[in-house]
């Protein structure tokens, strides 16, 4: 797998260029978000490491130029801008993943092999599947049987993270932190509510479990 990495501080690019190329991946570099663009453009990556704040063109017009060049390219961004309205921009534009600075690059590698996960036969790169489930991520709707359900924002986010952690138990604080963030009360009960919408949604089927005590699984039924 190639990545391009787009980032303009040296000492942070030459660690994402060590652990990434430590994990196998091959890694080329680009200082400025023109000279990451060009490159984006004109040769075969799998995937995108795009930090914001760049000399020249900004990262988030750079992601705006490759939504639209290369919109099957996943690009991930690492920024130490953690603000809602830019990760919302970012997502808008058409980013796959926010990654705030700092961050755990243990985190970064598994949300990169999310991204780079194969699909499965029969699917498109735009649906991924888990037992009855299928999450369609280009329309935002599942489908369970013959139950097509449209989601709002965070219960697709919700169901995405079931889905990518099939058979595992995620607990309430995970989801309320990767779904609504940590600043959000962690004695609200908005995951409760939400899971409540999403089995409503998608019917007596519905295989989301809940583990008393830990939190929410999605079954293999």
């Amino acid at each position: 797998m190639r990545i391009l990495v787009i980032e303009d501080e040296p000492r942070i690019l030459g660690f994402l260029a060590r652990g990434l190329e430590a994990e196998g991946f091959a890694v080329d570099a680009a200082r400025n978000g023109g000279e990451g663009l060009k490159r984006a453009r004109r040769d075969s990556y799998d995937l995108v490491l795009l930090d914001l704040l760049l000399p020249g063109l900004d990262g988030l017009s750079v992601l705006h130029e490759l939504n639209r060049a290369r919109p099957e390219l996943p690009v991930v961004i690492v920024s130490a801008r953690s603000d809602l309205p830019t990760k919302l921009r970012g997502f808008g534009l058409g980013a796959a993943d926010y990654l705030s600075k700092p961050f755990s690059f243990d985190e970064l590698i598994a949300r990169i092999r999310v991204q780079l996960r194969k699909p499965g036969p029969g699917d498109n790169g735009h649906v991924v599947r888990a037992g009855s489930v299928a999450l369609d991520l280009a329309r935002r709707e599942a489908h369970v049987g013959s139950i097509i359900a449209q989601l709002s924002d965070r219960e697709f986010r919700v169901l995405h993270q079931l889905v990518e952690h099939a058979g595992e138990v995620i607990s309430r604080e995970r989801l309320l932190s990767e779904v609504w963030g940590y600043h959000f009360d962690p004695g609200s009960n908005v995951v409760d509510v939400c899971i409540r919408r999403l089995r409503k949604k998608l019917g007596a089927d519905a295989p989301i479990e809940t583990v008393r005590h830990a939190g929410y699984r999605l079954t293999a039924a």
